[in-house]
């Protein structure tokens, strides 16, 4: 089952994938920048900060309102839709983490 994106699953993703290229420190170089699929909608968002300019890594915070199902109480995104992946987006084309990590080999 599918659970909430929150910075911690984010967290974790960083921790399974370091060492792989699925990070974005080890696959910048290589064109790929930090993004999210919305997999019910199939609709792909660049990572963003909140104020909009783009993020040198995977940041919920310039998500679209219709994703985020919750804030912490400073107003950052804590969670958003279980249907979210984190990913990353190159020449326009969504790449999960797993298949950025199979590409750098």
């Amino acid at each position: 089952m599918e659970q909430l994106m929150t910075r911690g699953t984010l967290e974790v993703q960083n921790q399974i994938y370091a060492g792989t290229g699925g990070v974005s420190p080890e696959n910048r170089t290589q064109g790929f920048l930090p993004g999210f699929l919305d997999k019910e909608t199939g609709s792909v968002y660049l990572s963003r900060k909140a104020d909009g300019s783009p993020a040198p890594i995977h940041l919920m915070d310039g998500l679209p309102e219709n994703l985020i199902l919750a804030r912490s109480p400073s107003g950052q995104v804590a969670a958003v839709k279980k249907t979210v992946v984190a990913g990353f987006i190159r020449d326009g084309l969504f790449f999960t983490r797993e298949q950025v990590a199979c590409e750098l080999k």
